[in-house]
C-alpha cells in the first residue's frame, strides 16, 4: 500500500512528468522570470481609447480559491424596457505583448493546466493572480462586451471596446447562488456595496431569459458529474462532485452572449476570429439508438432541437440518472476544437449550443485563445492592422486545439491517479456502472457509487456508450493513472 503521507508529493511528481510527457511546460524559463521583473505594474490607460467605467457595480463571481479573475459583470435596466448587460475582460494583452517571452511560453501550453495536485499556469501568477486579474478595489484595463437584451433573452444589440473599470466585490458561486436560491443569506460582500444585491438579482432574471431563448433554438441541456480529490493531511481523503448552480449559470450565459458579439463584432470589421466548433456529430446514430431506448424517437439526421427536446423530457423524469445520460450524449457529440475563419466565411458552429458564431475571449488570463481573441479585438478597436495574418491564425488554431488535448489529457491522468490512491484498498470490490467510451482503442465505464471512469479490460464485447453494466476492480497503477475492470455478468 502507498504512505498515505505521500499522496500529494506523489501526485505532484506525476503531474510534472506527465506535462513533459505530453507536450507541455511545467515551469517557467529564466527568461520568461526575467522579463516578469521588469514589470512592475498594472497596465496603464493611454487616454485615447480606455472609457472610464469605474463607477459600475461590477463585481467577479467564481470558484472559492480562484485568484485569476478573468471577467466581471454589471446590469442595468432601460428605459424602453431593455437590459444592459456588461462583461469586463481583463486586458492581459497590455502586459503581454505579442512576442515577448512571457507570450511564448503561453503559446506553447495555450492553457492553464490544473491537476489534483498542482495548477500550472499559463501566465506566472504575479500577472494573473495580480497584475492582469480584475481583483477587487483595483483599477484595471479592460475589453467591455456591451449587450443589449429584450424581454425575451434576445441579443439585441452589442458593442465592443476599451474600458478602465473597478471590482468592487469579489463574490464566489456557492455564496452567490445559496442567496439566489434563498437556501442562505446574503454574502456580507454584497450586503457592503449599496445596490449590488439589486443589480446581481437584475444579472439573475437576464441570465435565465438568455438561457432559455438560447435552449428554446436547441442548444442542449448537459449535466455532468466532475470530481476533484479532497486531501486530508496530504492524503486523498475523498472526491468532491462538482455541480452547477444559479451562479455558475448566471456567468456561463454572460459568457456565451458575449462571445458570440465579439465575434459578431470581428466580422464587422472584416476581421479575421478564431472560432470554436461543435461540429455535427458523426455517430447521431448512436444518439438516435440511445433516445430510442428512452422510448423516445429523434430524426435520422442530426437535430440539435429535437436532441434538446428529449433531453428536457429526460432531466425532468429523471433528474437522479440525467448526468449519466448527459456524459453518454457528450462522448457522442465528440471534442470542441478551434478554427480560424476569415470574415463572411461560412462557419459550421457550435452544434452543442445551436450557434454559429461563437469564439473563446472571456478567459485570457487562463486561455490563449482568447488572448489572441482579444488581440484581434482591441486591433479592431484601434483601427490597427490584423495582428496575425491568416496562414498564422490557422496554424494557432490547429495548435490550441492539440495542446487543449494534452492539457485534458494531463489533468484526467492526474485525476486517474489520485482516484487509484483512493481505490487502492478496494480491489476486488464489484461496481454498478455506466459505459462512456466504446472504440477500437478501448472501453471505459464510470462507476456510479464513486465518480471514478476507468478501463474495461475483460468481457467488454458488445458494450456501447451509455449502457449499464456491472464491473468489478481487478487492478490499479497509480504511477500510469490505470484504473481497470472486468465486465461482471449476471
Amino acid at each position: 500500500m502507498t504512505d498515505e503521507s505521500k499522496h500529494r508529493a506523489i501526485l505532484q511528481s506525476i503531474a510534472h512528468r506527465v506535462m513533459l510527457e505530453r507536450g507541455l511546460l511545467p515551469d517557467f524559463s529564466p527568461e520568461v522570470l526575467a522579463e516578469l521583473d521588469g514589470i512592475t505594474g498594472p497596465a496603464a490607460p493611454d487616454g485615447v481609447f480606455d472609457r472610464d467605467l469605474r463607477s459600475l457595480l461590477w463585481c467577479s463571481i467564481d470558484n472559492d480559491d480562484s485568484m485569476d479573475l478573468d471577467q466581471l459583470t454589471a446590469a442595468e435596466a432601460m428605459k424602453d424596457g431593455t437590459t444592459r448587460i456588461l462583461v469586463a475582460i481583463a486586458d492581459v494583452d497590455a502586459l503581454v505583448p505579442l512576442g515577448s517571452a512571457i507570450d511564448e511560453h503561453a503559446r506553447t501550453n495555450t492553457t492553464s493546466v490544473y491537476t489534483a495536485a498542482e495548477k500550472f499556469p499559463m501566465l506566472p501568477d504575479k500577472l494573473s493572480t495580480d497584475l492582469t486579474s480584475l481583483n477587487q478595489d483595483q483599477d484595471r484595463l479592460a475589453t467591455v462586451i456591451d449587450m443589449i437584451v429584450v424581454a425575451d433573452g434576445t441579443l439585441q444589440k452589442s458593442d465592443v471596446y476599451r474600458a478602465v473599470v473597478r471590482s468592487h466585490a469579489k463574490l464566489t458561486y456557492s455564496g452567490v447562488a445559496a442567496w439566489l436560491e434563498k437556501t442562505q443569506p446574503m454574502p456580507e460582500a454584497v450586503a457592503a456595496v449599496p445596490g449590488l444585491a439589486e443589480n446581481l438579482l437584475l444579472q439573475d432574471k437576464i441570465a435565465q431569459r438568455l438561457k432559455s431563448r438560447r435552449h428554446a433554438l436547441g442548444a442542449l441541456s448537459l449535466q455532468t458529474i466532475e470530481a476533484r480529490p479532497l486531501f486530508k493531511d496530504d492524503r486523498v481523503a475523498s472526491l468532491e462532485v462538482q455541480a452547477k448552480n444559479r451562479a455558475t449559470e448566471l456567468i456561463e450565459d454572460f459568457m456565451i452572449a458575449a462571445n458570440g458579439a465579439t465575434v459578431r463584432f470581428l466580422t464587422a470589421h472584416r476581421f479575421p476570429s478564431v472560432r470554436r466548433v461543435v461540429h455535427t456529430p458523426k455517430r447521431w446514430d448512436r444518439i438516435v439508438e440511445v433516445a430510442a431506448e428512452h422510448g423516445y424517437k429523434l430524426p435520422d439526421t442530426p437535430d440539435s432541437k429535437a436532441l434538446e427536446d428529449f433531453l428536457t423530457g429526460e432531466r425532468t423524469a429523471d433528474p437522479v440518472t440525467f448526468p449519466d445520460l448527459s456524459l453518454t450524449i457528450i462522448k457522442l457529440l465528440g471534442p470542441g476544437e478551434y478554427a480560424a475563419e476569415l470574415p463572411g466565411a461560412n462557419a459550421e458552429g457550435h452544434f452543442g449550443l445551436a450557434v454559429r458564431d461563437y469564439t473563446h475571449s472571456t478567459a485570457p488570463n487562463r486561455r490563449y485563445p482568447d488572448l489572441i481573441t482579444q488581440r484581434l479585438a482591441k486591433a479592431a478597436i484601434a483601427s490597427k492592422p490584423v495582428p496575425y495574418d491568416m496562414d498564422g491564425l490557422t496554424d494557432l488554431a490547429r495548435h490550441c486545439t492539440e495542446q487543449e488535448d494534452a492539457a485534458n489529457k494531463v489533468e484526467r491522468q492526474v485525476g486517474k491517479s489520485a482516484a487509484a490512491l483512493l481505490l487502492e484498498s478496494r480491489i476486488g470490490e464489484q461496481f454498478d456502472a455506466i459505459v462512456t467510451g466504446a472504440a477500437d482503442k478501448g472501453t471505459w465505464a464510470r462507476l456510479l457509487t464513486v465518480p471514478v471512469e476507468g478501463r474495461v479490460v475483460q468481457g467488454f464485447q458488445g458494450l456501447d456508450v451509455g449502457q449499464r453494466t456491472r464491473v468489478q476492480l481487478i487492478s490499479v497503477d497509480i504511477d500510469r493513472g490505470f484504473i481497470d475492470f472486468r465486465r461482471v455478468r449476471s
